[in-house]
């Protein structure tokens, strides 16, 4: 298989250092590295068992990969996204910049990969809350006409970045040593926020994002928009309530579909049992963020019948680092694999035909675990547990600490 010269623009933060973990999980041919930050200092990641450094970005060094993953900020994004894919670079964007643009795709490989197109090298990565609904969604639609949508979202705080994550757990460490007081019913005093809009720490607050006129965050917003994007229904009626949660990783979903005809919670488990990204718990059973966290598919449980017989409820998790993010966007980059459209453009061992300065170039080498792994190879879209120990171990320097 051709091995690829790989960007990753923002491989330090914390979607970045998980999209690195994934491409070694899930054996992407990497050929040579170029990672960098997500601003213009030097800084610090891993791959492959090794430490490396990340430099700025510069449109020259981007220039020379043939695919780039931009895991940074909408600012970074518009600076370079349509620049790359102008360039013949194929971009593939975490940030929300160009979502909602008619001429770019907003693709999750199992519900709309057909919306990729060879001559549309820029592709948007979906919002992390709106993936679990679109995913569980998406199968449901085969059996029956939607006619409106209502989601209860509950946030975890690492979808809010890594200074937020670092603000949970100082919040924690200050409160819990005094925590209930003598009566244990005591509320404590939460320290004043800095990232977040409220404290966090033994607390929930209805805000995800800034408020419109309307009273809408941004985040509910986004997975209106967005989901009715992905799911090609431009009309769907869709409502949202977004909540920050004091949870570490995995975004949790509690969904009303609510369709034309009657739609029984036996034919939607049916459905759903066989749904690509879909894990479905038993009756009787259901998924929590820490269930999710550190695996790929979307978790489904409480699958029952909602207010009418047209209605269905479900409650989704999945983890917004990697179904949420980072897996989203290497499966993309394994289904323009698939089809043939992404190849090494100028040999990538040494055959650029440009000049550049790279900041680091690194190619992988074969550890002792990745020769005993066990997961689907680089074009398989199969589920279960990431579990590649420094996903794990990492999580507090993920969160800066």
């Amino acid at each position: 298989m051709t091995r690829l010269r790989i960007g990753v623009v923002g491989a330090t933060g914390l979607v970045g250092r998980v999209l690195l973990d994934t491409l070694e999980e899930r054996r992407f041919p990497v050929g040579e590295l170029l990672p960098f930050g997500s601003g213009r200092s030097a800084a610090e990641g891993r791959f492959a068992g090794r430490r490396i450094p990340c430099r700025g970005a510069s449109m020259a060094a981007l220039s020379s990969c043939d695919l780039v993953f931009l895991v940074s900020s909408d600012e970074v994004a518009k600076e370079y996204g349509l620049g790359l894919a102008r360039s013949g670079v194929w971009v593939i964007d975490d940030s929300s910049a160009f979502r909602l643009d008619k001429r770019v795709p907003l693709v999750i490989p199992e519900v709309n990969s057909r919306d990729l197109s060879a001559k549309k090298r820029l592709i948007a990565d979906p919002n992390c809350t709106m993936t679990g609904a679109a995913l569980a969604g998406a199968v449901l639609l085969k059996s029956g006409r939607l006619r409106a949508v209502r989601i209860a979202s509950y946030q975890a705080v690492s979808g809010a970045g890594k200074a937020a994550l670092s603000e949970f757990f100082g919040q924690l460490r200050a409160l819990v040593p005094g925590a209930g007081g003598e009566t244990l019913i005591e509320t404590p005093r939460l320290p004043k926020p800095a990232a977040l809009p409220r404290a966090i720490a033994f607390n929930v607050f209805p805000q995800v994002g800034s408020f419109d006129a309307a009273g809408n965050t941004g985040e509910e917003w986004k997975v209106r928009e967005e989901l009715k994007k992905v799911w090609g229904l431009p009309r769907l009626a869709v409502s949202v309530t977004a909540v920050r949660v004091p949870v570490i990783r995995g975004h949790s979903l509690a969904l009303w579909l609510e369709f034309e005809r009657r739609m029984s919670p036996a034919r939607a488990r049916s459905l759903l049992r066989h749904a690509p990204g879909v894990r479905l718990w038993k009756e009787g059973d259901y998924p929590t963020p820490a269930d999710a966290a550190g695996t790929w598919p979307a978790h489904v449980g409480r699958v029952r019948a909602g207010s009418s017989k047209k209605e269905i409820a479900l409650w989704v998790v999945s983890d917004n680092l990697l179904k949420g993010a980072a897996l989203n966007s290497v499966q993309i980059a394994e289904t323009l694999l698939k089809k043939g459209w992404l190849k090494a453009r100028y040999g990538c061992f040494g055959g650029a035909s440009r000049v550049f300065t790279p900041p680091a170039i690194i190619r992988p080498r074969p550890t002792q675990e990745s020769v005993k792994a066990s997961r689907p190879g680089p074009m398989g879209f199969g589920l279960g547990s990431l579990s590649s120990p420094t996903l794990a171990a990492r999580m507090i320097e993920m969160s800066g600490k």
